[in-house]
């Protein structure tokens, strides 16, 4: 047998020092190389756009839609004030899904006009741009929230029965679930694995100054605001209407008012979008060699 020398332990731990807590942050990210945000481009396309499908979505459940490429979507308050869950796939293959992690590290915790919504490895390119926001001018507030995050994951049964002991079937998570599966005419065990971190969309959030955990309070969408994406990639979505309403006070039960979200599709004029192709998969050449 044999035997591994011993490693002596050092107790010579280095003392606290102000010098290495005050080193400057950088942004890991150096973005400059990526696609500009081309806002004339998209805004001429919408100058022509015609209306080609809608789906409502009900209160505390799900629902699914496709967007083609080069077509525009919106995810519209329609009577109250009520955050959604967005997942989104390439509808001609669901292996790759949106990234929120990576989304979030190319842009920010908070996502709004110009930012784009990433795919998985190894595709990782623009899924969405989004275009248009009712609730830009919300920014940054005293609490240190903004709107439309990607750094909660979605509500769960899961966690909620491990933390109260209950089984809830609405859940955001169960409802794009439900929702894919009926899209894709799966099994609900071979619909759950793709179901994905999300955008919150209209969900005002933010991490406590002190604890630093991930907290949430009421919205301030209110009817007839929007936010508008444009589809790069073929799309299909599933949103859930989550069961916290506004995410005021609670969520996960049925006591919160609700309300319905509309998905509306939209088709640009043929020709408004000169110089524009759909976004193509990482250039990466494969291979993970040494």
């Amino acid at each position: 047998m044999t035997k591994i020398a011993s490693r002596s332990i050092t107790t010579d731990i280095p003392a606290p020092s102000e010098d290495r807590r005050s080193k400057s942050p950088i942004v890991c990210y150096e973005v400059d190389h990526l696609p500009a945000y081309n806002a004339e481009l998209y805004q001429q396309a919408k100058e022509s756009l015609e209306k080609i499908d809608e789906v409502v979505v009900p209160p505390r459940d799900g629902g699914h839609f496709k967007v083609p490429a080069g077509h525009f979507f919106r995810i519209v308050s329609v009577e109250g004030p009520q955050v959604g869950d967005l997942n989104l796939w390439n509808a001609n293959d669901i292996n790759e899904r949106f990234f929120s992690g990576k989304t979030r590290q190319l842009h920010a915790s908070h996502l709004s006009t110009g930012d784009r919504l990433w795919s998985t490895m190894p595709y990782l390119r623009p899924m969405a741009t989004i275009t248009q926001d009712t609730l830009d001018w919300y920014g940054w507030d005293e609490d240190g929230a903004g709107v439309h995050d990607v750094i909660g994951t979605r509500c769960d049964p899961y966690t909620n029965h491990m933390l109260k002991n209950v089984d809830y079937n609405h859940c955001c998570h169960s409802n794009l679930t439900r929702a894919l599966a009926d899209a894709k005419g799966l099994s609900i065990d071979g619909a759950e694995p793709h179901v994905h971190d999300v955008m919150n969309v209209f969900m005002c959030t933010g991490f406590t100054r002190d604890t630093h955990q991930y907290f949430m309070k009421a919205s301030p969408v209110r009817p007839g605001d929007f936010i508008e994406f444009f589809a790069e990639i073929d799309l299909l979505g599933a949103l859930s209407t989550c069961p916290g309403g506004d995410c005021g006070s609670s969520h996960s039960d049925d006591n919160t008012p609700c309300y319905p979200l509309l998905v509306e599709i939209f088709k640009p004029e043929e020709g408004s979008l000169k110089g524009w192709s759909a976004a193509k998969r990482s250039g990466y050449a494969g291979g993970h060699q040494a």
